[in-house]
């Protein structure tokens, strides 16, 4: 009689995933310009150390992005590569290497409501990591990045705006 439960390893292989939305008071183009303005990351988003612009695309934004970040008690690194849809209503990125993660692929997209003066910004990310690390550890870490993404762009878009 064949065996139905799955493999255990099947589990390990699996990327954790995490959807947020939130509606922000600015234009899809001032989240746009925010989010591609890499280099500022260390000043709003709170685990961010460092990043360097290592290839930029034919418009000037960041094409491969390095990124060194606290993670777990520890420093990451890992580089990006960033792909722009309809500007500025999407961007996406993709890991091309890491030291901590297997994988990382995500994306912004930002959908205009109340006629374009806010912004909904929908954030999904999907992450494997080459580490193993308890499960409750995981979720902690994903809650922060979660919240960089949206709380800190939010604040970093209202700082930029009334600056």
């Amino acid at each position: 009689m064949a065996d139905s439960r799955k493999d255990p390893t099947e589990r390990l292989n699996m990327s954790d995933h995490a959807t947020q939305r939130k509606i922000i008071n600015a234009t899809p183009q001032q989240c746009f310009d925010v989010i591609t303005d890499f280099e500022s990351y260390p000043e709003w988003a709170e685990d961010i150390k460092s990043v360097s612009i290592l290839v930029s695309d034919e418009t000037g934004l960041g094409g491969d992005v390095r990124f060194r970040a606290a993670a777990m008690g520890r420093s990451t690194t890992y580089t990006l590569r960033y792909y722009y849809g309809s500007n500025p209503l999407r961007i996406a990125w993709r890991q091309i290497e890491g030291d901590i993660t297997k994988k990382i692929e995500g994306e912004y997209e930002f959908i205009p409501v109340e006629n374009g003066i806010k912004t909904e910004v929908v954030y999904h990310l999907a992450a494997d990591l080459a580490i193993l690390i308890p499960g409750f550890v995981k979720r902690r870490a994903e809650s922060r990045i979660v919240r960089a993404a949206l709380d800190a762009l939010g604040a970093r878009i209202d700082s930029v705006a009334t600056a």
